[in-house]
């Protein structure tokens, strides 16, 4: 996904080669090194939170949401130019468990994919967990519960609440793959953040609307599912 807008931030114009994840040789040492330590960091915070509200009954839950978003994100939709996109899926796992366990799905699906499939580099997987896993479930999840404030509860803003916040963790995971560029020398901070914001304000759009497609469906077949994760977090309290 990212790989062929920074191929036309880099060079131009055009589109550079197909991939889901940013390969390797697109940021420096240094960067890569830098989001490796944020991310690792993030994480061992995401596993000590996950323990303190641990719920035997969200184990099911989450080998469902990763494999479920581990399978969409290997289906790509074309946008424009030859460009395409595919599901991230952080806001998704943080509605259905929480921002910290939803974080290490997220987590493990990335990882998974960069290691087994070689959907993006080893050197810089630290930056694409943090940028498709932890903007999404953390970043977005604090604009999904700020939107149902605004809607007077989850259960009537949910799924309008999920699209937006859906779309914005592209925008913003473009955004930032965008600074890591420009900080690494790659390219320029301006032309790095066009190239990526527009075609990823597009991009997000499928994103809000697989996200709320996929809640609706649990609202009407498993809707207990939905209120898991407000047990487990009343249940530690």
């Amino acid at each position: 996904m990212f790989a062929s807008i920074v191929g036309a931030a880099v060079q131009g114009g055009g589109s550079g080669p197909l991939a889901l994840h940013a390969p390797d040789g697109f940021l420096n040492l240094p960067i890569a090194a830098l989001m490796w330590v944020i991310t690792i960091a993030v994480t061992a915070i995401a596993v000590k939170k996950t323990n303190e509200t641990f719920d035997e009954r969200a184990i099911p839950l989450m080998g469902v949401t990763a494999a479920f978003i581990f399978a969409a994100q290997m289906f790509n939709f074309q946008v424009i130019g030859g460009t395409s996109g595919h599901l991230l899926g952080g806001v998704l796992a943080a509605v259905l468990l929480g921002p910290w366990a939803g974080t290490l799905v997220m987590v493990a699906v990335v990882a998974v994919q960069s290691l087994v499939f070689q959907d993006g580099g080893l050197v810089v997987m630290g930056a694409n967990i943090f940028n498709m896993g932890i903007i999404g479930t953390l970043g977005g999840y604090a604009v999904y519960r700020a939107l149902c404030g605004l809607f007077r509860g989850e259960e009537r803003g949910r799924i309008p609440a999920a699209g937006f916040a859906a779309w914005l963790s592209v925008f913003l995971a473009a955004g930032a793959m965008a600074i890591e560029l420009a900080l690494s020398g790659t390219t320029d901070l301006v032309l790095a953040l066009t190239a990526m914001l527009s075609i990823h304000a597009l991009i997000g759009i499928g994103e809000a609307l697989i996200t709320m497609a996929a809640l609706a469906f649990v609202k009407v077949t498993r809707p207990d599912l939905l209120t898991l994760r407000d047990a487990r977090a009343s249940a530690a309290a």
